[in-house]
Formats: C-alpha cells, sequence, structure tokens
C-alpha cells in the first residue's frame, strides 16, 4: 500500500490542474485549424496506447487489466467521456477556453444532483442549497434575458452534464472494479470510439502543428499519470478542491495566448460556482464522504 501524503498529493493535483489547463489551450489551438473528431482520435489513440502499456507492466497483464463485470456499463463510460472531451474542445473554439471553462465548473454540482437518482445516495438539504447557489452563479455568467444570449454557452453546459455521468459511472463501476480496469477500459474504448467516427475527417497537417499535437498527447498521458499518483498519496476529498485550479489557469492562458477577455459576469459567476463546488466537497469530507 502507498504510503500517504496529503501534501505531496495536493501538489501533484495542482500539477494535474496546470496540465490539464496547457492541453485545453493545445486542444483550442488544433481544433480552430482541424476536424475535432480528428484531433480527439489521434489524441486517443496515444491515451489508448499509454493505458495498454501501463496495464501490460503490471501483474496479470492485459487479461487482469479488462477484467469486469461491468463490460456494458465501462463501456458506456468510454463513450460519453470520448464524447464529452468532443464537445467540450468544440465550446473552446465556439467560446474561447475562459468562458467555457467557467461554465465547465458546474460540474460538481451536477454530480452531487444526480447523485441520488443514479447511486441512490442521500443528499441533504445544505448540498442542495449549495447546488441552487451553483447554478446561480451559471445563470449569472450565462445572463439569460440580457441582451441577445449565446446559444453556444449550452455547450460547455452539455460537456459538464456528460463529465458527471461519466464520473457518476465511474463511482457506481468502482463498486466493483479497481480503479486499473476502469482506467483500461477508459482508453481502450474512447480509442477505438474515436476511430470509428474520427477517420473519416483525417486530414493533412502541418508539420508545425504536429509539435502541438505530439504535445498535447504527451501532457494528456502525463496529467493522468500524475491524477493517479495524487490519488494514491491523498484522499480524493482531499485533493479535489484543489482541481479547480484549472479554471484560473486556462483563463491565464486564454488571455495571453488567444487574447481572451474575462467579463466581469463571468468572473462573479465562476467564483460563486466554484464556492458552492468547494463546499459540497467539505460537506462529503466532513460526512466521512458521504453525502449530507
Amino acid at each position: 500500500m502507498t504510503e500517504q501524503d496529503t501534501t505531496k498529493g495536493i501538489w501533484l493535483m495542482v500539477a494535474v490542474a496546470l496540465i490539464f489547463a496547457l492541453q485545453d489551450a493545445f486542444s483550442r489551438h488544433l481544433a480552430g485549424e482541424y476536424n475535432v473528431l480528428m484531433i480527439i482520435m489521434i489524441r486517443y489513440w496515444f491515451f489508448g496506447a499509454f493505458v495498454i502499456a501501463v496495464a501490460t507492466r503490471k501483474a496479470g497483464g492485459l487479461r487482469r487489466a479488462a477484467a469486469t463485470k461491468q463490460p456494458i456499463v465501462q463501456a458506456l463510460r468510454g463513450l460519453i467521456l470520448a464524447a464529452e472531451v468532443c464537445v467540450m474542445v468544440t465550446a473552446f473554439v465556439l467560446l474561447g477556453l475562459t468562458e467555457a471553462h467557467a461554465v465547465f465548473a458546474v460540474y460538481p454540482l451536477l454530480i452531487a444532483a444526480l447523485s441520488g437518482p443514479i447511486l441512490g445516495e442521500n443528499v441533504g438539504w445544505r448540498r442542495w442549497a449549495a447546488i441552487g447557489i451553483g447554478f446561480v452563479g451559471v445563470l449569472i455568467i450565462l445572463q439569460p434575458g440580457y441582451g441577445v444570449f449565446q446559444i453556444e454557452a449550452l455547450v460547455p453546459l452539455l460537456a459538464a452534464t456528460m463529465f458527471a455521468l461519466y464520473g457518476l459511472l465511474t463511482r457506481y463501476v468502482g463498486r466493483q472494479d479497481p480503479a486499473a480496469v476502469s482506467f483500461f477500459w477508459t482508453g481502450t474504448v474512447g480509442a477505438v470510439a474515436m476511430t470509428a467516427v474520427g477517420i473519416w475527417f483525417w486530414e493533412p497537417m502541418a508539420p508545425g502543428d504536429w509539435v502541438w499535437m505530439g504535445a498535447l498527447c504527451v501532457s494528456s498521458a502525463f496529467s493522468h499519470f500524475l491524477l493517479i499518483r495524487a490519488y494514491e498519496l491523498a484522499e480524493a476529498s482531499a485533493v479535489q478542491p484543489f482541481a479547480y485550479l484549472q479554471l484560473p489557469f486556462a483563463t491565464g492562458l486564454g488571455i495571453m495566448l488567444f487574447d481572451e477577455t474575462l467579463r466581469l459576469n463571468v468572473a462573479l459567476g465562476a467564483a460563486v460556482v466554484v464556492g458552492a463546488g468547494v463546499f459540497t466537497l467539505w460537506r462529503a469530507r466532513q460526512a466521512g464522504k458521504a453525502p449530507s
């Protein structure tokens, strides 16, 4: 068993948030030049090869990594995540990193709200209150009824909903399957699915953009490795709040690299959403990881 080190786990999660923001910037650049499905397909090729390589180095090899009593749910998880990545990268192109991430930050609240009907968990009034406040933050960001509503703003909200479903299904299969099995199915199912749809949109890529593509693939695999290490070293409830740092990291990159602007309503709404999300995580930890 890995020795627990919460401080190191937190720093690893901070690094994960930064790398996630960087790979989102890579994705935004590439998706602005090439078809999104092709970009995600290549990324998943590398990711699939990575999870297979990890599996072959562990005891039991590929047979043990693929061993699950829930193949349909595991496959559904992989499909939902692959689709979510495509939707979120499309949101980067439509809205930019700043506003897309501000809306996407609502996903932990969606997980809390859906954990009752999907997982049968009890969600107490404090968490429902936090969920309600968080959605007020989303409304502040979207500004419905104020001027012309951007329908594109619903794209990252769709991505957040899909990622919440993925997270809930991950918790569901985790009741019987170890994390290594879920990790293997995530990478391999995603690679197969994206190849089936992405190969039809292949187009030549400039040599310089292959450098960015390589950076995207390597950062994606490295961030998942660090994420696994963070969860090995510390409890999820201790490190998960630091994942919200991806929002300011992505905002900074959007402003510096893509000349994006941070509107006041987006900053205020994002602060409300993140505050509500951190509160729900804190309540879960206070109750011994059980929703209350």
